[in-house]
């Protein structure tokens, strides 16, 4: 590895261990073995360099929100499928050192990490591009703006929701089983109400 992939692993294993705060220059440095002049050379600053470790860290997560393939047994769109999906993505939420932590990190102290803040909202519509076929079948590349800004949008919100419940609150943050019941009533309600599920 070069020093900008020693540093985005340095950076990653800081963040899981410090945060977005608590990290500095120099941790990462000692952490990857290279020198201060790299962050700047190869990031332009810490927290560009933090804001894409963190990004990286989730796009880790990916193989764990599909769990391992099984994801695939459910018919793309069901109620089946959106709890099994759900149910992944909140396994990775109890993890110990759970990388949403640093989520709620971003989201408490936004003003005082303006860098990350910025580069992570605009991560936001392509989290949600994402999303969107492990729920509701086909390929990531063929999701259009429109979709990922609504329905991506409403994942990533959804999302955003559970990782503060389970970082807040564990005990009392639903299980996928809950989310997928509510959102058979909300069906069953705009059904009953004419309106489109």
């Amino acid at each position: 590895m070069g020093h900008r992939e020693d540093l985005l692993e340095g950076a990653k294993r800081c963040l899981l261990a410090k945060g977005f705060v608590r990290t500095t220059a120099r941790d990462i440095v000692k952490e990857s073995g290279t020198n201060l002049a790299s962050i700047g050379y190869h990031y332009g600053s810490k927290d560009a360099l933090l804001a894409q470790a963190y990004v990286s860290l989730v796009e880790g997560m990916g193989d764990a929100f599909d769990g391992d393939g099984t994801v695939d047994d459910t018919a793309p769109g069901s109620t089946e499928r959106f709890e099994r999906v759900w149910a992944n993505i909140i396994g990775t939420m109890k993890e110990p050192g759970s990388v949403w932590r640093l989520s709620m990190e971003v989201l408490a102290l936004g003003d005082r990490l303006p860098e990350v803040r910025d580069r992570l909202a605009a991560a936001q519509r392509e989290a949600g591009r994402g999303l969107v076929p492990l729920l509701m079948g086909g390929r990531e590349e063929d999701v259009s703006d429109e979709t990922a800004d609504t329905l991506g949008a409403f994942y990533v919100t959804l999302m955003t929701g559970l990782i503060a419940q389970w970082t807040f609150d564990p005990k009392s943050a639903p299980e996928a089983g809950q989310l997928a019941e509510g959102l058979r009533r909300l069906i069953a309600a705009a059904g009953a109400t004419g309106g489109a599920p």
